[in-house]
């Protein structure tokens, strides 16, 4: 929490108790009781794009009682005036106050990052957006969570990691896997050689994204149709664009997403560089389906650990003297006594979470990096966006990990970033 967000809420509260002159009632949770912690100590949140994700944030954030949420932020009129509606009567509920009014509801982010009593803000948005709005939270002083895939593009990635770093912000990207158990033990076992020397990492994804050609529909009355493209090229309204259904709408339309490369590819390849301690790197060369002789798309890093893009259970990672294969909620080691053994003191430890919500809670009263911390997705999804650069062209391309650099193709270069629609910009 800023100590200026702080000090602004302790003098609002002072100042409304001195313009009091009879007694007044305090409910319980404002003094902290109830499991609720005291204002001053509650971390104040804004949210910024509230659909299938945001939504699911914006009910697991109302029940936690170290936050408050004071703002909800959607171009969809009745998205957002429906979300401050529940925060209201869940918040007068819940401190028996009778009613409560103090979740306010913007279609403008600028309007909502303009609040000095904000501390941190959600941003759930589409692909297109993150960048934009999540530059603009850290220059405005706000922690960030924003959701997974981090940008539309591997430039994007890492002008959001410099913008990040200079502002001091605390950023957890919503690739929320590494704060499983499962993937965890999974990567600790490989980096501590339990399946030998690693050879090839086999991830199921899905794929990229395309170009689609939609007809024109009536824009629904209050819906900010322009504020929702943004940065995108203009195209006229389709409600398939901007749907949200999940593994469709604009998450397969290249200009607002990376299809499920970047979506499943943001989770899945972000764990096989976790196992692989290739956080920070990258692969050195991608090389597409062809039909031939190359059945996949590969990645090859310069270690020798060849990486793969085709069937297994979530992430398979395969050693000279095993096995290990992980996605949510399954785990297999084969053979089994790789894993039976506890991990020793000389082991590979990796950073045990709390949980992706409360690892973001507790960096934001410490200070210190999260578990998936805004370099990690950008590591993360240079390889999705890698990926589908070699697709989309059709022929493998060179990368220069340190540089952040494709070598010797100015046309695949230029897919390292896209231009964006007046005036938006990072």
């Amino acid at each position: 929490m800023t100590q200026r967000a702080r000090v602004s809420r302790r003098t609002l509260l002072k100042g409304a108790a001195g313009a009091l002159a009879v007694p007044y009632f305090v409910p319980a949770s404002a003094l902290g009781r109830g499991g609720w912690l005291p204002p001053s100590e509650r971390i104040t949140v804004g949210f910024i794009g509230i659909g299938n994700m945001g939504g699911g944030h914006f009910d697991g954030f109302l029940d936690d009682k170290q936050l408050q949420v004071v703002a909800a932020c959607d171009v969809r009129r009745d998205v957002r005036e429906k979300r401050k509606e529940q925060a209201d009567k869940k918040y007068a509920a819940d401190r028996q106050a009778g009613s409560y009014k103090g979740c306010a509801a913007y279609n403008n982010f600028e309007d909502l990052l303009a609040r000095d009593d904000i501390d941190a803000v959600l941003i759930a948005v589409p692909d297109h957006w993150h960048a934009i709005i999540a530059c603009a939270a850290a220059r405005a002083g706000k922690d960030i969570y924003c959701e997974k895939p981090l940008t539309l593009t591997i430039k994007e990635a890492w002008d959001l990691v410099a913008t990040v770093r200079r502002y001091g912000r605390v950023f957890q990207t919503g690739s929320q896997q590494r704060s499983d158990r499962e993937f965890r033990l999974a990567c600790e076992l490989v980096r501590s050689g339990r399946i030998g020397k690693l050879e090839t990492v086999t991830v199921n994804i899905g794929e990229p994204s395309q170009e689609a050609y939609l007809p024109e529909q009536p824009v629904p009355e209050g819906f900010d149709w322009d504020r929702w493209l943004g940065p995108a090229p203009w195209q006229p309204y389709n409600a398939e664009r901007c749907s949200g259904d999940y593994g469709g709408g604009w998450r397969k339309i290249r200009d607002y997403s990376g299809g499920m490369t970047t979506d499943w590819g943001a989770h899945h390849y972000d764990i096989a560089q976790w196992g692989m301690g290739m956080d920070g790197s990258g692969p050195v060369e991608i090389i597409p389906p062809n039909g031939k002789d190359v059945e996949h798309m590969t990645f090859k890093y310069a270690n020798g650990v060849i990486m793969q893009r085709a069937q297994a259970n979530g992430v398979l990672f395969s050693g000279t003297d095993g096995d290990i294969e992980v996605n949510r909620g399954y785990f297999s080691a084969e053979p089994k006594s790789i894993a039976e053994e506890p991990l020793g003191p000389n082991d590979v430890h990796l950073y045990k979470s709390p949980g992706h919500r409360q690892d973001w809670i507790n960096c934001i009263r410490s200070r210190k990096r999260p578990i998936c911390d805004v370099a990690i997705g950008a590591s993360s999804i240079t390889v999705c966006h890698l990926s589908n650069i070699a697709y989309w062209l059709g022929r493998p391309i060179k990368w220069d990990p340190e540089k952040r650099e494709i070598i010797g193709d100015s046309e695949a270069s230029r897919w390292i970033d896209r231009p964006k629609r007046a005036p938006w910009h990072l």
